[in-house]
């Protein structure tokens, strides 16, 4: 069964493409991006010279948007009320701000204010990552939040400090829950940085665009542009998948009280 679906999806994903190519009409041009023409072959390896420059920014990204938003999620759950505040203004104000204005005033708009320059790829990640922080806030707030009050009265109890209860206790049980929406969150991030295109940054978008002003074929162009995204966010999806197997020591259906407390306990040699 489980081959079956894998070759049912295998045939999903190849009958689009194969199609397309074979159904070269007067107004279509396949050719331009059929692997067998050496025309297409030469452009699809121009396509894909973008690929390793679109990971990069996504983890760059994804690794700013993670620290910050940690950071803003703990000022979010802090007992001192300009934290609190800090982190209202920041997460409202970065969800309501579009992230491609936020890209062009990183590039174009911090030169003249402040006098700050960045390269692209510098713009680009801090721009993203930025954006993506406030959703990454709300993602650890909600984590740690989920976390049962037994938890911290067990760390509590056995003489941890509070920076320790939640570097050891608190931290690890909240990532392994928002771990699935950590995930989506890279494969946003991964879908955000085609907007980096609009400052010349080399991603697939860039190349395609490019590709595009060049051969003058934007549906043959475009279209193999989405079967690159769609590759790469299915391999990635595919790996987080295989993550949450190898980080899940219990059974799905387990109560999540009773997960977390075999974890606490394993945790601080308890068994």
């Amino acid at each position: 069964m489980i081959r079956l679906w894998a070759a049912l999806r295998k045939t999903c994903l190849c009958a689009p493409l194969l199609l397309s190519l074979g159904g070269c009409g007067n107004q279509w041009a396949w050719y331009v991006v059929n692997p067998t023409d050496p025309r297409g072959l030469r452009n699809l390896i121009f396509m894909v010279d973008g690929f390793w420059a679109t990971i990069r920014m996504s983890l760059a990204a994804t690794l700013l948007a993670v620290v910050l938003g940690l950071v803003v999620a703990v000022c979010g759950l802090a007992r001192a009320l300009p934290l609190r505040w800090f982190n209202l203004v920041w997460v409202e104000l970065l969800r309501a701000t579009p992230p491609l204005v936020v890209i062009l005033w990183m590039f174009y708009g911090l030169p003249i204010a402040f006098g700050l320059h960045f390269e692209i790829f510098a713009a680009a990640v801090l721009a993203i990552g930025v954006c993506d922080s406030a959703f990454q806030a709300e993602i650890f707030r909600a984590g740690i939040v989920s976390i049962e009050p037994g938890q911290h009265d067990a760390a509590k109890a056995l003489g941890l400090t509070g920076l320790q209860r939640f570097r050891l206790v608190i931290l690890p049980q909240a990532l392994r829950r928002i771990l699935p929406p950590l995930a989506n969150q890279f494969i946003t991030v991964l879908k955000l940085s085609s907007l980096a295109s609009v400052i010349g940054f080399p991603d697939l978008t860039r190349k395609a665009n490019e590709l595009v002003v060049s051969v003058y074929r934007p549906l043959e162009i475009y279209s193999a542009l989405i079967v690159e995204y769609l590759v790469l966010v299915l391999a990635i999806s595919a790996a987080i998948r295989w993550l949450e197997r190898r980080m899940s020591d219990t059974p799905r259906d387990a109560p999540v009280a009773v997960r977390g407390g075999t974890w606490l306990s394993r945790r601080l040699r308890l068994e």
